[in-house]
């Protein structure tokens, strides 16, 4: 396997996690790279590097960031976002890989890219509900904050520094589960007489 096509891979998953956390931000940021010809993208994907995909999905972003920042929208939206995620994750895996033959093409983006998005999607969902059950939906703007930020900085990171980005998505998703096994129930032993 080349570099072009390692640096492929690795930049999908890397953006395939920033779908994790915000649907649009990383297709914007494939949009501006690839208009620019900052990095080729699969044939079949060269319309995102038009004008009016950038435009179309620069205002989706856009309104996406704003809408999670209402406390009552922004759980709204995290009940279609997760299928979304699966849909955008594998989209931005297909997108960008390079080289390969259909089936590894597709195997990857849909374990890699759908899998990573859902999973740090299903995270954030569980996450915003917390704080809604908790805050009362007062602390949502903050957690969207937070998770926008990680949008953004993920999709950065998986074009300037794609191993790094794969760095952070192996500590994102073994946080989660660490945070999932402890919020897990515990199995309650039974006592017996003796």
């Amino acid at each position: 396997m080349d570099a072009s096509t390692t640096f492929s891979i690795l930049l999908g998953i890397g953006l395939a996690a920033s779908v994790g956390f915000r649907i649009f931000v990383p297709l914007f940021a494939l949009s501006i790279a690839s208009y620019y010809q900052v990095i080729p993208l699969n044939e079949n994907w060269e319309w995102i590097s038009g004008m009016p995909a950038l435009i179309t999905l620069g205002i989706a972003t856009f309104v996406e960031i704003v809408a999670y920042l209402i406390p009552w929208l922004d759980n709204l939206l995290d009940t279609i976002a997760v299928p979304l995620a699966a849909l955008a994750g594998t989209a931005v895996m297909l997108s960008t890989a390079a080289d390969l033959e259909p089936l590894i093409t597709w195997s990857l983006a849909i374990i890699a890219g759908g899998g990573t998005a859902t999973a740090i999607k299903a995270s954030t969902s569980t996450t915003r509900l917390a704080s809604t059950a908790t805050t009362g939906g007062v602390a949502n703007p903050i957690v969207s904050t937070v998770e926008t930020g990680s949008s953004v900085l993920m999709a950065i990171l998986a074009f300037v520094a794609p191993v790094v980005a794969i760095f952070v998505v192996v500590i994102i998703l073994l946080l989660m589960f660490k945070v999932f096994k402890w919020f897990k129930p515990k199995k309650q032993t039974k006592i017996t007489d003796g």
